[in-house]
């Protein structure tokens, strides 16, 4: 799975890219002290995120609001995955009445809130209820209320 976060362009410039492996599949593969081999386990997903922005001067530094973007994956939710992608993510309540609000150590302020669309669309149901397919493309956006 990958992802990207984009951030407001007045923050520094930043590249990072973090990468991170799945500890249990490892842990459960290499501490097998029985004589019979280990049992095949399916290969985790790795998680992969890149967090840019970049100032130039004379540049726009307040247009630019934070994203999230990942890939949807058949039968999971946007919220699993989320969670998944960003398990710093503050959501208050649960399932299908989960409500986001923060995203990459960003917090939704008084007149601000996340935003989920689906392949370029506003989501139709929330975060809890969305049950993704392969190949979409899901993004939470921060946004103001109007």
């Amino acid at each position: 799975m990958t992802i990207a976060l984009r951030l407001p362009r007045r923050l520094p410039a930043v590249s990072a890219t973090v990468s991170a492996g799945l500890l249990a599949a490892a842990l459960l593969a290499g501490c097998s002290t029985d004589a019979e081999p280990a049992a095949e386990t399916a290969a985790e997903p790795t998680v992969s995120a890149s967090v840019e922005a970049d100032v130039s001067e004379g540049a726009d530094t307040e247009s630019a609001a934070p994203e999230l973007t990942y890939a949807g994956q058949e039968g999971r939710t946007a919220l699993e995955l989320l969670l998944e992608a960003d398990p710093s993510a503050t959501v208050e309540g649960e399932g299908e009445m989960a409500f986001v609000t923060g995203i990459g150590g960003v917090e939704a302020g008084e007149n601000e809130f996340w935003a989920l669309y689906v392949d370029g669309e506003p989501a139709q149901v929330g975060a809890g209820s969305l049950v993704t397919e392969d190949g979409q493309e899901i993004t939470w956006k921060l946004e103001a209320f109007e």
